[in-house]
């Protein structure tokens, strides 16, 4: 059995366990025990690059990058759901539950950006939703039961575009002889490929991959489950899952940019990701929900990230790089909420003031997130932020240019409009400030690792990460 396999069947054996299991010592030894297998998966990975026998998996440069991110951001969010999960109005049973949904996520996101086959990738797509499913709906009650529902409706409609895409695919690859829709078989017959077939293929995937990946047509799936799903998941959501959408926008752009299609292609993805700028940019301005808001600045990112792979030349390694350091700012924002949430009680930011004195580790989380998510030095944001403007500017699309700067600057003015009222407003008067349950400074360590780390890969990059990008890239056209 192939090393994958061997991952696959322990993890997925590890869930079950967990599922069946209503002890909190078992409990917390089978999640160690995942936490070492997915550590384990991810050196060996590493150290064996591209390794041979591996049927439908392979770990070529994107999917080992990927599969990094998600390692590093999965430990914190399995200490953070401990934390959560301390909560006395737990019972083992949900606990049961939601370490099993958390572990199935976990893996089955690693599964697909390491997928070969595009087909195996929609399998592992589904399992994402089925586990994120069962996050979402963690708390039981009539909005969590509301956001799973839309949840699970807008993507089986998603996955049911991947799967029409891949059948218009299969018709693209008819004439060349080969009925084999691996990825590495794809890239080698691009050229061949019939054009008609090729675009509707790629228009429909595509747009199946923007659910996961927030994108327009379909970012509504991604703010419902982060909004309702602990916060501990949501940091998954808002990161590492939508690094998983972005592979698959990536495998089939790969294919489209050997073809005569890839400027049509290109324009379908600008329109998606100016729209999803937009979109970010009028909700920033009037929403009151913390992690509505921090959801609507991923969209933001993921349009930045799609404009940056379309402008070419030093897009494309910006584009890669955004997306491994927007993981590691947003997952620690997300993982802060549950310290805001438990000062104040409440999601909504006119219900929150006076951050700082109650909570000084966490309100400093806050105030550098917002510098760092909103590409202010120096956050490494600000470093792909400028690539991309960079590529934008050298492939002469101006006006494109301007106009996402314009909504850019409306965004750092909305978001910190937010920010800074949460930290030095006064709260409401009906708040109870007596009540506030003072929290640990340990409780922040893990967003300060995240956001340092993200400082150190944007401004230091060290050259096996450089190699990794240009590796993933070197493929696209100059």
């Amino acid at each position: 059995m192939s090393m994958t396999g061997i991952y696959l069947s322990i993890a997925i054996a590890l869930g079950g366990a967990l599922f069946l299991n209503r002890n909190q010592a078992i409990r917390r030894l089978l999640v160690v025990c995942f936490t070492l297998l997915q550590v384990g998966f991810t050196v060996y990975s590493f150290l064996h690059p591209g390794a041979s026998g591996e049927a439908f998996f392979r770990a070529d440069a994107l999917g080992l990058l990927m599969l990094g991110v998600l390692t590093i951001i999965s430990i914190p969010a399995v200490i953070h759901s401990e934390i959560y999960l301390s909560n006395p109005r737990e019972t083992n049973r949900t606990r049961a539950i939601y370490c099993a949904a958390l572990i199935l996520l976990i893996t089955a996101m690693g599964a697909a950006c390491l997928s070969s086959h595009i087909a195996v990738t929609w399998i592992f797509v589904e399992l994402t939703t089925l586990s994120a499913s069962a996050l979402i709906y963690h708390h039981r009650n009539e909005r969590s039961l509301e956001g799973t529902w839309k949840y699970v409706f807008l993507c089986a409609i998603s996955v049911t575009f991947i799967f029409i895409g891949i059948l218009f695919l299969s018709l693209a690859l008819r004439q060349t002889g080969t009925t084999d829709l691996s990825y590495e078989q794809l890239m080698l017959h691009a050229s061949a490929l019939d054009p008609s077939w090729l675009k509707l293929a790629f228009l429909f995937i595509f747009t199946g991959f923007t659910a996961k990946m927030g994108l327009v047509p379909m970012y509504t799936a991604g703010i419902d489950a982060k909004d309702k799903a602990p916060a501990p998941a949501g940091a998954l959501f808002s990161s590492v899952l939508m690094n998983m959408g972005f592979v698959g926008i990536f495998r089939i752009y790969e294919v489209t940019a050997q073809t005569s299609i890839l400027p049509w292609a290109n324009t379908v993805m600008v329109i998606s990701a100016i729209l999803s700028i937009f979109v970010a940019t009028v909700y920033m301005m009037r929403v009151t929900n913390f992690k509505r808001m921090l959801g609507y600045s991923s969209i933001e990112h993921m349009g930045l990230v799609i404009l940056g792979l379309t402008a070419g030349g030093v897009g494309y390694y910006a584009a890669i790089l955004h997306l491994v350091l927007h993981s590691f700012v947003k997952s620690s924002l997300f993982f802060q909420f549950n310290q805001v949430y438990q000062t104040y009680q409440s999601k909504s930011l006119p219900d929150t003031g006076f951050y700082f004195r109650y909570n000084l580790a966490g309100a400093l989380v806050v105030l550098t997130g917002y510098f760092f998510a909103t590409a202010i030095p120096p956050s490494g944001l600000f470093v792909s932020e400028w690539m991309i403007f960079r590529a934008l500017f050298e492939g002469h699309h101006l006006l494109l240019l301007l106009v996402v700067m314009i909504l850019l600057t409306t965004i750092i003015w909305a978001f910190g409009r937010s920010i800074f009222a949460m930290l030095f407003a006064a709260p409401p008067q009906e708040f109870d400030a007596s009540r506030v349950v003072r929290i640990h400074p340990l409780h922040s360590l893990s967003q300060y690792l995240l956001l340092a780390l993200s400082v150190v890969l944007g401004l230091f990059p060290p050259d096996s990460l450089v190699a990794l990008i240009q590796e993933a890239v070197q493929s696209l056209p100059l």
